[in-house]
């Protein structure tokens, strides 16, 4: 199921990895993608090549990324040094991947080929029938899918088997995680303020005080709060009974918090408060308290469509595009087309995910949902993945058991820790690897 989309599902080296035919920015294959001159080989990578021509396609779509974000193209040399150390990196994960991945069902692989297909805008006839134009046989070009299937599916096990959660690291998290709970608990108080004069005297002071200390005792001997403080209060809220409404604790005075944070709904705090404003008599009418152990929960489901080429992203865009239509028209339903072209683990079950947590997804997928009506469907929404079209089915608000709350902190922690773990996986992968670089002909 995409792995649950969790966090640490990256992207390899931070991008797909590109072992497919560029795209045009239409969607079309690119014609005319082949370097012009003679093709040689750059370097060996256990079994497999890295090609001149493969160096040079990945300097040109380096250049034209650069110069759509509007920077600067490094010098050539580096430029050329970073191309050829991407394309060496790419096939030492792809052939180890081969060597130890898990088998890619040919079900799956054949939707992954057809929707490379339909993002382009052409049949599988068709895409067969250019990639023979480009000289890559429609074989070499499944198996290039199922490559990045492998790697992407590898990554994850290998990386995630090296990464060590302690015990003492979950329990910072869970403490960390309480107190900012605890910021976000809310009061609703009720208050009786006798106010005090800047500058007052002591016979002043004295008198506030005791008429303050008079309203105590009214309202602790029994009488309605609401009624005193409606006689005495020189508050602004003293027509409502002196209700203030429910507020964040980070919305309360420290001084307010600290006198009614140990009282039960319905009681009063047993001492005045004293402040700038004068003297307070508080009661704590409703708390809700913040606690990491309520969450909302969702069910939602999605349709997934990976993305062959960074290129490829305005097709497979509009694509999804099309199929919402399909959907809000009442063509297709979202179960039937995700059960046809979604890419994810989930295609099975009409790309339903189930009841998830907060934290289970990637945060662009997550933030996405979250913005959703009941029913709605979403833009594509692009993430690590692929693009995604999502529903959401249904919301609740879960109390989750310490367990599974140990067990989310487990899972965040090790996103936290999985991009220096992959790059020292990819970097102990390629010292292990055989690397012979070839000079090019004279």
């Amino acid at each position: 199921m995409l792995e649950r989309l969790i966090p640490s599902c990256r992207s390899l080296l931070g991008a797909a990895a590109v072992l497919l035919l560029p795209l045009s920015p239409g969607g079309a294959i690119a014609q005319g993608s082949r370097a012009t001159t003679a093709d040689y080989i750059v370097a060996v990578v256990n079994t497999e090549l890295v090609t001149a021509i493969e160096v040079q396609q990945r300097l040109e779509r380096a250049r034209a990324e650069a110069r759509r974000a509007g920077q600067s193209v490094p010098e050539e040399d580096a430029l050329r040094k970073q191309a050829v150390d991407a394309l060496i990196d790419e096939r030492v994960l792809v052939t180890f991947a081969r060597d130890n991945g898990p088998k890619v069902d040919e079900q799956e692989l054949d939707r992954a080929v057809t929707n490379v297909a339909a993002q382009n805008q052409i049949t599988l006839a068709q895409l067969r029938e250019r990639l023979k134009a480009e000289g890559l046989a429609f074989a070499r070009f499944r198996s290039n899918i199922k490559d990045q299937i492998l790697m992407e599916r590898v990554r994850e096990r290998e990386v995630s088997s090296r990464i060590r959660i302690s015990d003492p690291e979950i329990e910072k998290f869970l403490d960390d995680a309480r107190a900012a709970a605890n910021e976000e608990a809310e009061y609703n108080l009720a208050q009786i303020l006798i106010g005090l004069p800047e500058g007052a005297s002591q016979t002043e002071l004295a008198q506030r005080r005791a008429l303050a200390d008079k309203a105590l005792a009214r309202v602790r001997g029994g009488e309605n709060f609401a009624a005193v403080a409606a006689e005495l209060s020189e508050d602004g809220n003293k027509a409502l009974g002196g209700e203030i409404g429910m507020r964040t604790q980070k919305r309360l005075p420290d001084l307010f918090v600290a006198a009614v944070r140990t009282l039960a709904p319905g009681q009063i705090a047993p001492d005045l408060v004293r402040s700038g404003a004068g003297f307070h008599v508080l009661k704590l009418i409703d708390r809700k308290d913040g606690a990491i152990g309520r969450i909302n929960q969702t069910h939602a489901r999605h349709i997934l469509l990976r993305l062959s080429d960074p290129g490829a992203a305005q097709a497979t865009g509009r694509r999804l595009d099309d199929l919402r239509r399909q959907i809000e028209r009442a063509e297709k339903t979202f179960e039937e087309l995700a059960r046809q072209v979604s890419e994810d683990g989930s295609a099975s079950a009409g790309g339903d995910l189930g009841w998830t947590s907060p934290g289970n997804f990637v945060p662009e997928f997550e933030e996405a949902m979250n913005k959703l009506e009941l029913g709605g469907i979403s833009a594509p929404v692009p993430t690590r993945f692929g693009l995604h079209l999502i529903q959401v089915l249904e919301r609740r608000e879960a109390v989750i058991e310490l367990k599974e709350l140990r067990e989310q902190a487990r899972n965040q922690l090790r996103e936290q820790k999985f991009a220096q773990a992959f790059d020292e996986w990819a970097k102990e992968l390629r010292l292990r690897a055989y690397v012979e670089f070839r000079e090019p002909p004279l």
